[in-house]
């Protein structure tokens, strides 16, 4: 796999952590950068997804009511259990 350098300034105790992490698992350094970005990257790319999602949804009219949320919420909070709110169409 190629590879490209990037330089970054990092807080001092967040680079301490690093290389507290490095010693404690005998990895260097960059593998647990690579692999703590990687994690982030797919966490951001699955935000951006659920975003779309949620966008389509509404310009296609897919959407709850404020006031059946609330309510349900309500319900979760006392015996009587309300059946989770469905998109109107």
């Amino acid at each position: 796999m190629a590879t490209k350098v990037l330089t970054a300034d990092l807080p001092e105790e967040l680079a301490n952590k690093v290389d507290e992490l490095a010693a404690q698992l005998d990895r260097p350094k960059g593998s647990i950068v690579t692999e703590a970005l990687s994690a982030w990257v797919q966490i951001e790319e699955e935000r951006h997804r659920l975003i779309l999602e949620g966008l389509a949804d509404v310009d296609a009219g897919r959407l709850i009511d404020d006031a059946e949320i609330e309510a349900w919420i309500k319900g979760l909070e006392t015996d009587i259990h309300l059946a989770a709110p469905t998109p109107r169409r």
